[in-house]
């Protein structure tokens, strides 16, 4: 059993899942990512590659960071068709990830960075584990945010599989939350929409926009799959957590300048900009 509860053989030796660890280490540190993790680790699997995130998640915590929450990833049918998986993943939101409003992000700390826009649950109660449901998540939640979050890869030109992705928290990065906040009885969640512009000389424009029900029909669902999941692994998702359930838009890539803001119908807007 892990220090995050985690247990399973997976495929791999305990020496491998420790050098796959210090590679993904050494990727976000240096900004020179790495191959798939298939290539260097034939055989690696989700047990193998849950093992290496909380490899690389205790060291950091050991260190003095915090948990600041969870996301939930390949939380869209397209996704999960896309990766050949029937169910959505999960990593770490850690306090060193972050980004106050209106603050600029530096670009230059990633490899890739990309980023998606989804609603923030705020837990103001600890949720149940195994058989949390909706209503569980609804009656836990203080309220819903705007949140853009910021994903990266450390994995060579975003050539991911189920185990990379894993394996990497989950290709987290950062998370800026907007001002807004909403209790989830005054919204209907699933309902949603949400639009991404992107700031140019001659005014915003449009870059992508989506629905809430692009998450599991519904966004709450995944926070409820998420408290399930890990509770079978001995974690909770506590008071006083932020819940990133998946995006409602697809993955866009983030440079030096850009400044992004996404509107969400009912709980208002946030910002990023990158330098």
């Amino acid at each position: 059993m892990s220090a995050d509860g985690h247990s399973g053989t997976g495929s791999l030796t305990d020496a491998h899942r420790a050098e796959a660890a210090r590679l993904l280490r050494e990727a976000e540190r240096s900004r020179v990512a790495v191959a798939p993790l298939g290539e260097t680790f034939p055989g690696i699997d989700v047990v193998d590659a849950y093992e290496i995130q909380l490899i690389n998640i205790r060291r950091r915590l050991e260190a003095g960071e915090r948990v600041y929450g969870h996301k939930v990833g390949l939380s869209s049918e397209v996704m999960q068709k896309m990766m050949g998986v029937d169910e959505p993943d999960y990593g770490h939101l850690l306090d060193t990830m972050v980004y106050p409003e209106g603050t600029p992000i530096d670009t230059s700390r990633f490899c890739l960075p990309r980023i998606e826009v989804e609603i923030g649950y705020v837990l103001g109660a600890t949720l149940p584990g195994e058989g949390c449901t909706e209503r569980d998540v609804l009656d836990a939640t203080e309220y819903i945010v705007p949140s853009i979050e910021l994903i990266d890869s450390r994995i060579e030109d975003w050539r991911i599989g189920l185990a990379d992705t894993i394996a990497d928290n989950a290709s987290s990065a950062g998370i800026t939350l907007g001002r807004g906040r909403v209790e989830p009885s005054k919204v209907d969640i699933g309902a949603v929409s949400a639009v991404l512009w992107k700031q140019t000389s001659g005014g915003d424009e449009e870059i992508a926009r989506g629905d809430a029900s692009a998450v599991l029909g519904d966004p709450t669902r995944a926070v409820a799959w998420l408290a399930r999941k890990v509770a079978s692994f001995g974690v909770r998702l506590e008071a006083g957590h932020v819940i990133l359930p998946g995006s409602c838009t697809r993955a866009i890539d983030a440079r030096p300048g850009d400044v992004f803001r996404a509107d969400f119908s009912d709980i208002g807007s946030v910002t990023v900009e990158f330098k």
